[in-house]
């Protein structure tokens, strides 16, 4: 039986009836810049995270820049973050004028308080852990240490809609949390898009201008400051709008799978696990990702692809302080000996329970051999 990482086109044919009619009274309607749906989705993302405000962007990515500006960060600032993350993380930093600087990972594979720490400097203005697979980082140490150094805290939140830290939501724990919809990602469309959620009255104005050339307000000719294009698209948002009606249904299968993942591959010599689903614990995890360390990793890969199987080393298997070409010089012993070892299982809510029981046998098959 075949198993895609993630298979796209049933994506689209899962709900094709369903999202045929919305795509034609978007366009039948010539609703395709900053329309009722764009706002409709935003006030969803805003309920269903408890945010006072939520923006669409055209992605996650510009999400982060947007936000970063509108905290008055840019030259001469530095922004620690995890080095375990996208490319895309820094490269938002650098966008906003700033200088991302890469701290070490905790036994989650998310920031590392300790190594943040050391790395501060005077030129430091921020903290942005990335909230990765689904699973937000330890924010209570991060928080604390942000306010003993007078920092502010930012969330790159791409691979976390829906999870939860002491019932807060992913993004809420700083100044502003950005989310992706990129296709894979739990709640995704059919292209690119991002979301920014804050509580800050300030950074939403300042967001909302940035993403529609500085202008103040849909159909303005006032512009109050310097902005780019970054509109979420109203197609892709009328898509979103109507897949978030259905979120937690996903979610809650995303969690049964990593349960049976867990309760099958739990105790294997050589092969570490993410937690389990809780309804007990500090964290809620979605499991956006369902990524393992194994110490024989490049020998099961390819046995899973001899079976078939789809699997991901997350980042072509880089760490962004490992792109010496960018500048870093940076030495993260956790980050690096994750990265010789993570491997991503197929994890997502459009699984077979037949394909969830391959993937199972395929790497228990491996391991008694």
């Amino acid at each position: 039986m075949s198993v895609p990482f993630f298979d796209y086109k049933k994506l689209f044919l899962s709900r094709e009836d369903e999202f045929m009619r919305i795509i034609h009274d978007v366009l039948a309607r010539g609703a395709f810049i900053l329309q009722k749906d764009l706002e409709e989705f935003e006030q969803k993302l805003a309920s269903f995270t408890g945010a006072k405000y939520a923006i669409g962007v055209a992605d996650g990515t510009n999400a982060i820049t947007l936000g970063l500006r509108a905290c008055g960060i840019g030259c001469g600032d530095e922004v620690i973050f995890s080095s375990h993350t996208m490319v895309a993380t820094a490269g938002a930093i650098v966008m906003a004028g700033a200088t991302p600087v890469p701290c070490d990972v905790d036994q989650d594979g998310l920031m590392d308080t300790l190594s943040a720490e050391k790395l501060i400097s005077p030129r430091t203005k921020m903290l942005m852990p990335t909230d990765l697979n689904g699973r937000v980082a330890n924010m209570d140490p991060i928080v604390a240490l942000a306010e003993r150094a007078g920092l502010l805290v930012s969330e790159d939140a791409a691979q976390a809609l829906g999870a939860k830290y002491k019932s807060t939501s992913a993004g809420l724990f700083g100044k502003f949390g950005t989310f992706s919809f990129y296709p894979a990602k739990s709640l995704g469309c059919f292209g690119d898009g991002g979301g920014l959620i804050t509580n800050d009255d300030a950074i939403a104005e300042h967001v909302l201008a940035q993403r529609d050339h500085g202008r103040s307000g849909l159909g303005s000719a006032e512009v109050t400051i310097w902005g780019t294009n970054s509109r979420l698209d109203n197609v892709q948002a009328a898509i979103l709008s109507h897949l978030i009606d259905y979120f937690h249904e996903n979610i809650a299968r995303r969690r049964a799978i990593a349960s049976r993942y867990h309760e099958a591959f739990k105790g294997i010599e050589g092969l570490t696990l993410p937690p389990p689903p809780s309804t007990t614990s500090h964290h809620f995890d979605t499991y956006q990702n369902y990524e393992v360390r194994s110490v024989r990793r490049d020998r099961l890969r390819e046995y899973l692809k001899q079976r078939d199987i789809g699997t991901i080393i997350q980042w072509a298997g880089k760490a962004v302080h490992q792109f010496k070409s960018l500048g870093f010089s940076t030495v993260l012993p956790n980050t690096d000996h994750f990265f010789n070892e993570c491997l991503m299982l197929p994890m997502n809510h459009l699984l077979e329970d037949s394909q969830v029981t391959e993937v199972i046998d395929a790497v228990r098959d491996f391991h008694k051999a």
